[in-house]
């Protein structure tokens, strides 16, 4: 068998529906399916059942442990020369497997690790979509997340990442971390001599998060990430990586501004409404210019993020929406970034002490 697809499910039985029912329709048909139920309180197995006749499928169920711990357990049970790891919330387009076939078979390469891109599908409501360009968007930190347009070298992601079998087996497979275990995979497949290759054509299509509040708990906690992944991997903290935390810092600037200035504004009216002092507007004034001054840049950008994501997505309802998801991805993670490097950095705490309530449970 050519490929073992692996997937760590957590409480999404409907999700596992839709992909399981994509890799049904794979023009490639050799591959087997491993589904790791990661103790999860709605289990997906009914669904599995469905499907057992159709493919090649194994269901296993284990304890909690994490998504990473989950993937080692499907790959020691795998049979297939390569590894295909994916998330629970993607779908596949028919020609994926085809598509990564085609790629593994190019003349005068070798490869032994591969990622592939993703995109919003056309059923996904507005605020998925909105998500899925504010993850992959060049305004945002589609550059920090590599690919063709990129500020850093591509590094697989775990919803779309491949590997032989074997060399996933000599680096030990996934790390215990609970964020970032798919990158610091990918640093330790670089650091073992190895170059994953991105395929621009094995493309998923990713549901992310449904709504803002789950997101922004997404993403805070990959900015916590990358300070244990720079922790774990040094060197590996690049200028680009702190760009978010710039935005985060210099928004909270800006709203502070703001802030002055209605204040400025408003003691002005209070003294003129007291006669306290002639009406020269003075505070006003000033006050009027502070607020000018704080709200520019962030219109600016967001005009930015509505023009793009509403020609990308030819719809004005997600490019609008692409705006408070744009400034939910930066700022949740800039926070995220902002609290590890105060435990981690400052405080010096180490990785399970800093974050045992919400990680290592």
């Amino acid at each position: 068998m050519k490929y073992s697809i692996i997937v760590p499910v957590y409480n999404r039985p409907d999700e596992v529906d839709e992909l399981l029912e994509s890799l049904s329709n794979q023009t490639q048909k050799d591959f087997e399916v491993i589904i790791v139920e990661d103790g999860s309180v709605k289990p997906c197995k009914d669904v599995c059942d469905k499907y057992a006749g159709i493919l090649a499928l194994h269901y296993y169920v284990k304890e909690n442990s994490g998504p990473g711990q989950s993937r080692n357990y499907g790959a020691e049970r795998a049979n297939g020369e390569w590894l295909i790891i994916l998330d629970s919330d993607v779908v596949l387009p028919e020609g994926y497997l085809e598509a990564v076939d085609k790629s593994l078979t190019t003349p005068l390469t070798s490869i032994v690790a591969f990622g592939g891109p993703d995109a919003a599908h056309p059923s996904f409501t507005a605020v998925q979509k909105a998500i899925s360009y504010s993850m992959t968007s060049f305004f945002t930190t589609g550059g920090i997340r590599g690919g063709k347009a990129k500020l850093d070298k591509f590094y697989p992601r775990s919803f779309n990442m491949g590997i032989r079998r074997d060399i996933y087996l000599e680096l030990g497979g996934f790390s215990k971390m609970r964020f970032g275990e798919d990158i610091d995979f990918s640093y330790r497949i670089v650091e073992a001599g190895y170059q994953p290759s991105l395929f621009p054509d094995a493309w998923v299509w990713h549901k992310r998060r449904t709504d803002f509040r789950k997101f922004f708990r997404q993403v805070y906690n990959s900015g916590i990430a990358r300070i244990n992944l720079a922790k774990r991997h040094p060197g590996t903290m690049k200028l680009v990586h702190l760009l978010p935390t710039v935005f985060t810092i210099g928004v909270i600037g800006l709203l502070m501004l703001f802030g002055l200035g209605v204040a400025l504004y408003c003691y002005g009216e209070w003294l003129d409404a007291n006669g306290l002092r002639p009406t020269d507007n003075m505070h006003q004034g000033v006050g009027f210019v502070f607020c000018v001054l704080a709200l520019l840049p962030i219109l600016f950008y967001s005009l930015i993020i509505f023009i793009d994501s509403s020609i990308r997505n030819r719809n004005l309802w997600v490019g609008l929406l692409s705006i408070p998801a744009a400034f939910v991805q930066l700022t949740g993670y800039g926070l995220g970034f902002i609290e590890s490097w105060w435990k981690r950095c400052i405080l010096k705490k180490d990785e399970y002490q800093a974050f045992e309530k919400t990680f290592y449970k």
